[in-house]
């Protein structure tokens, strides 16, 4: 049976009406959780599991002209989505990838600062976790950030495993350092 690697159209439709509504814009500033999650100007992030974009156009607000944001996601909707945001806001600092991942395509140490918000069909399989956490040691600069909204304190040790530090827990976010080997 031929299984399809991202979840069906129609709960891409719902999330997109929640995301792109402007109430939730009140109730959860994108701005905001993204300085809590250590975005910074100039960096170059890697956002995994973009959606809608509700924090890819943010997010490469924050960055500007001089950072670089690589929005990631396996729904060829999402990045049909986030193509149309990025034509409408003007944006050139935006590259989609269309992946898994567990295998982005990008150069190795390539990458400021990863986050994940909002995946937790990701954090719920450990074993495709692992795969992705073995990918982000690859493409992260030495002590790169690795921003998870997540209250499961138990990522902590598993990160460890992988040679990233737990740095600090900022309104709900869990925030890791790319450590040496």
């Amino acid at each position: 049976m031929n299984q399809k690697k991202y979840g069906p159209t129609w709960a891409f439709r719902m999330m997109s009406l929640i995301h792109d509504n402007p109430i939730r814009r009140r109730f959860s500033n994108p701005y905001k959780r993204l300085q809590d999650a250590g975005i910074l100007e100039g960096k170059t992030v890697l956002e995994i599991g973009c959606g809608p974009g509700f924090f890819t156009i943010p997010c490469s607000k924050m960055v500007g002209s001089d950072g670089l944001v690589y929005a990631l996601d396996i729904h060829p909707l999402a990045i049909k989505r986030v193509k149309r945001k990025i034509k409408e806001n003007s944006l050139n600092n935006i590259t989609l990838i269309e992946a898994n991942a567990s295998d982005t395509g990008l150069p190795d140490q390539s990458i400021d600062l990863a986050f994940f918000f909002g995946v937790p069909r990701l954090l719920r399989n450990e074993t495709l976790f692992k795969t992705v956490l073995l990918e982000l040691q690859r493409v992260l600069r030495h002590k790169g950030i690795i921003s998870i909204k997540s209250s499961k304190k138990s990522l902590i040790n598993l990160l460890k495993q992988y040679s990233f530090s737990f740095v600090k827990e900022r309104k709900g976010i869990l925030i890791f350092s790319k450590s040496s080997k």
